[in-house]
């Protein structure tokens, strides 16, 4: 695709020095960008690059005070990674969507309530009484438990276990292989022997988290295991039972 200058400007509320209408096709790092590119510098050990970039265009911080080849512009911002980040959403190439509408060999059970513009892939499981919010997208080969809600605009990635009663928000973004609700790690001992604890909680998953790839949320004891909104969690974590993910970790 291919924006203007003037346009991305707008987007992250940048002031650009130099000329508006150059037209941009991609982003790349400072080092790497060559014509066409959108790059930015937020590290005082990279502002050096400013200076030898190819880039069509470098995006700065308001403390930045050196030059730019010719025919590179400056786009000014309070925050330049925050920026460039936000910058990237224009040009990041399609994902891997799956339709919208139940994949034919998917299956789901009668008394699951589907939102509009739910998609549900090839092979995918939607248990008794699951709740799956508007524009969700279930990928393929992915399980959801009985009772389970899912939110509004919700990704669930292919082969990921959500097992009953557990609850995720809105815009929550689950990658493969990841298992939410697995039992606690519970058992009472006596003697030599370990009695198993039921674990009859679950799990809690509010808005805007992101969970990495298989990743394991055990379900509570009692109660909830609980991870809070806007909380990022990177590929193979295990959460244990009851554990409280704070607001933004």
């Amino acid at each position: 695709m291919s924006v203007t200058l003037a346009e991305v400007a707008e987007f992250i509320g940048g002031e650009v020095v130099g000329d508006d209408s150059t037209e941009l096709t991609g982003v790349a790092a400072i080092r790497e960008a060559r014509s066409g590119d959108l790059t930015f510098v937020s590290n005082l050990r990279y502002e050096k690059y400013v200076s030898e970039t190819s880039a069509s265009a470098v995006v700065v911080s308001r403390d930045y005070s050196g030059a730019a080849p010719s025919g590179t512009a400056l786009v000014v911002v309070d925050d330049p990674y925050d920026a460039f980040a936000r910058a990237m959403t224009l040009f990041a190439p399609e994902g891997d969507a799956v339709d919208r509408g139940v994949h034919p060999s998917a299956v789901v059970a009668d008394s699951a309530r589907l939102g509009t513009g739910v998609a549900v892939g090839a092979n995918a499981v939607i248990r008794d009484d699951a709740v799956i919010g508007d524009g969700t997208a279930i990928h393929a080969g992915s399980f959801i438990g009985k009772g389970v809600v899912l939110g509004k605009g919700t990704t669930i990635y292919p082969n990921v276990t959500i097992r009953e009663r557990c609850a995720l928000g809105d815009r929550v973004i689950v990658h493969c292989g990841t298992v939410i609700g697995s039992d606690g790690f519970g058992f009472a001992l006596s003697g030599c022997s370990h009695t198993k604890v039921p674990q009859i909680g679950n799990v809690v998953i509010e808005d805007d988290v992101e969970i990495g790839a298989n990743v394991c949320i055990d379900r509570a004891t009692l109660g909830s295991t609980r991870v809070c909104r806007g909380s990022k969690i990177d590929n193979l974590v295990q959460i244990a039972h009851n554990v409280v993910v704070g607001e933004g970790a």
